[in-house]
């Protein structure tokens, strides 16, 4: 049986690590709570954005804009968005599961498939498993604070230049969307080339009116295109963002209750440690005085 010295330590060690985890909850929920808020506003704008587009990619020819120009099956880019820290539950390896499987089961498709990595937690998981081809890594791009337009803008500009000089023929993104504070969906969506929407709804007519471009489709969609993808890239930060801070909260909870049940399993060990030690002490009391009589 362990000393009462050993037990009294860990219940010290393991009500010090309660006090943090507890800390980390109610950080993360704060944070959760501006991150909910700002995927909230961008869902609409983002989701606007991508119907209107894919209206324009069926009206027009593929010719219209380099992004729109479906190529064949050659080079794919896999861009993952995971976090930098860790202690978020299964946030980040079910994101990385994810995309390796992805990336297996459409190896036959494409004549290579790569990585583009955001966040560190994503190429310690991916660097280590056989097959996979790490294009490049950025990591600490989101920071800890609030998630800014200024790194997307980045990301979509490098992977337009990727996509127009031929290096890759499509781009796909791969975030964790945002469902609840304990409920986080992983995603792999195509980015690159822009493809049209679904069939036309004759109904709501949502597909079926004309546009005016002013001053002329050409013009409109170079402005359009390469904003749809720093959109789109900004709303996977901040979906990733909001889903980190839940799992993270999610899990400093289920910590902080398993730190109470062991600390309760702990006294408890600790005072029958302590009622043995006084019993025995008692027993060699009394042994002593029956031997002196």
């Amino acid at each position: 049986m362990p000393s009462l010295k050993s037990i009294k330590k860990r219940i010290t060690s393991t009500k010090s690590t309660r006090q943090i985890t507890k800390a980390m909850k109610m950080v993360s929920a704060a944070k959760l709570r501006r991150a909910q808020e700002a995927v909230v506003a961008a869902r609409p704008y983002a989701n606007k954005l991508q119907q209107v587009l894919a209206s324009l990619a069926r009206r027009e020819d593929q010719d219209a804009h380099p992004l729109l120009a479906q190529r064949d099956k050659g080079k794919a880019l896999v861009v993952l968005v995971t976090s930098d820290r860790g202690l978020c539950g299964g946030f980040n390896s079910n994101m990385s599961k994810t995309v390796e499987r992805f990336i297996r089961a459409n190896a036959d498709g494409f004549e290579q498939l790569d990585l583009l990595l955001i966040g560190r937690k994503g190429n310690d998981y991916l660097k280590r498993r056989p097959g996979m081809t790490i294009f490049k890594v950025h990591e600490n791009l989101l920071g800890t604070g609030q998630v800014s337009y200024a790194p997307a803008a980045l990301i979509g500009k490098e992977l337009i230049e990727l996509f127009d000089a031929g290096q890759y023929d499509a781009v796909f993104l791969a975030y964790n969307a945002f469902r609840s504070a304990i409920s986080q969906e992983p995603l792999i969506v195509p980015l690159l080339p822009i493809e049209a929407g679904g069939e036309e709804d004759s109904a709501s007519g949502e597909y079926l009116a004309d546009y005016l471009y002013e001053p002329n489709a050409s013009a409109v969609l170079a402005q359009l295109l390469p904003k749809y993808v720093e959109v789109q890239i900004f709303r996977a930060f901040l979906e990733s963002v909001a889903s980190e801070h839940g799992a993270r909260m999610s899990a400093m909870d289920s910590a902080s209750k398993n730190a109470t049940e062991m600390i309760g399993k702990l006294t408890l060990q600790y005072n029958r440690a302590r009622q043995a030690a006084i019993t025995k002490e008692l027993m060699e009391i009394i042994s002593g005085a029956e031997s002196i009589k």
